[in-house]
Parts: C-alpha cells; sequence; structure tokens
C-alpha cells in the first residue's frame, strides 16, 4: 500500500510519518518510509539544490523538473520495489505537492504539469492520500518557533503559502475517495489517533479486496 502525505509547512507531516511508521512495525507490517525530494543519493543531491536559500535565481521551470527527477529516481529505486515485496510505503510528499506547489503557487500550467509527473512517477498513483491541513502563518510559525531548518520555500511569501494551501483543497475535493483531510492543528496524539484510524480503515478495505480476489 502506498500511502503520501501532503501539506503545508509546519503541518507536522515528518512527526506524524515517523509515528505512524513505528505504530504500523508493531502491527506486524513491513514499512517503507521515505520523502521528497529526497529518499535516495541522486534525489539528495537534488534536494539540496532546490532548499538552498543562495539559489534565488532558480525558474519555475527549473524548479519544476528538478523536483521531477527526484520524484523519478525515488519511484524507481525505491517505491515500486518496496511495493512489489508487498510493503507499506510511507512518503513525505510526491506528485501533487508539484501540483500545489509548482501549479497553484507558481502558476505553471496544470495540464503540463501532469503530464511531466507521469513521465516521472511511470503512472504511480497514491493509494492514500492523507493532508494535513493548518493555516499557513500558523505553520509556518511552527517551524520558526521549533528552530526548524527555513528552506527557500519557505521564505516565500505568505500569499503563495495560501495559494498552495487552496491548491491541495481544490485538488482533495477532485479525488475525495483517495484524500482524507486531518485537521493538524491540534495535539500531536490526537492527529496520530486520526490518522491511525484512516489508515486501519483504508488496510482493512485492501485485505478485504484481496481476500475477495481469491
Amino acid at each position: 500500500m502506498f500511502i503520501t502525505f501532503e501539506g503545508p509547512e509546519g503541518s507536522g507531516k515528518s512527526s506524524q510519518i515517523a509515528l505512524l511508521s513505528a505504530w504500523l512495525q508493531q502491527q506486524g507490517f513491513a514499512v517503507v518510509q521515505t520523502r521528497e525530494p529526497g529518499g535516495t543519493p541522486i534525489g539528495d543531491q537534488i534536494r539540496a539544490c532546490l532548499h538552498d536559500v543562495d539559489n534565488v535565481e532558480m525558474t519555475a521551470v527549473t524548479e519544476v523538473l528538478l523536483y521531477s527527477a527526484s520524484r523519478a529516481q525515488l519511484v524507481e529505486q525505491v517505491i515500486r520495489p518496496a511495493l512489489a515485496a508487498g510493503k507499506v510505503v510511507l512518503c513525505d510528499r510526491f506528485a501533487d505537492s508539484t501540483l500545489a506547489y509548482q501549479g497553484y503557487g507558481r502558476g505553471l500550467n496544470l495540464d503540463d504539469l501532469q503530464a511531466l509527473t507521469r513521465i516521472a512517477t511511470g503512472g504511480l498513483v497514491p493509494d492514500l492520500t492523507i493532508l494535513l491541513d493548518i493555516d499557513v502563518a500558523r505553520g509556518l510559525e511552527r517551524r520558526r518557533v521549533g528552530g526548524q531548518e527555513m528552506n527557500r520555500l519557505d521564505l516565500e511569501a505568505l500569499a503563495f503559502h495560501e495559494r498552495v494551501r487552496a491548491g491541495y483543497h481544490a485538488l482533495a475535493a477532485a479525488e475525495p475517495e483517495r484524500w482524507v483531510v486531518v485537521n493538524a492543528d491540534q495535539p500531536v496524539a490526537n492527529v496520530q489517533a486520526e490518522i491511525r484510524r484512516v489508515v486501519v480503515s483504508r488496510l482493512e478495505q485492501v485485505h478485504l479486496a484481496v481476500s475477495d480476489q481469491e
């Protein structure tokens, strides 16, 4: 099962994925935890370039091509092999980030981005996408207070982040069968409990579907 986590900056994706990964492993599942951009040696080099605050001249097209290159490497090197081995894959951001950030945020053509994404992913689509939703000003403040790295995209104007958040909601509304929106502005334990309920429900559905085919 392929589960992705999306959301504005400071929504707590990394923390929630780590908690979910540990819990799933306790339940007996084999889990692979990864992230975008990065997740491979090549992807991590691309991540460093994308996040470098000194790269102020990077164009929106360059940006999306770099994200897509990292994604293509991650899909082939990590995600597809793990899924083929029957593992649960948890990914911190995936292709929907490109539509939200470079599409709704930067204003690049969504149809072009979807075509590029199909090339980078080979048509791979998550089974479940969890949107950890939070007010953008609140999320960015969380990052600052927590002393987290503020990368090149974090430092964009508030209006950019507002467009990204609106984009996420548009994507979730267009595919309600894949997306689940979780309020991330609540205690960590509450958010995790809600995520676990959603994931358990989907895993049960997958199990039933497999049983019906046997």
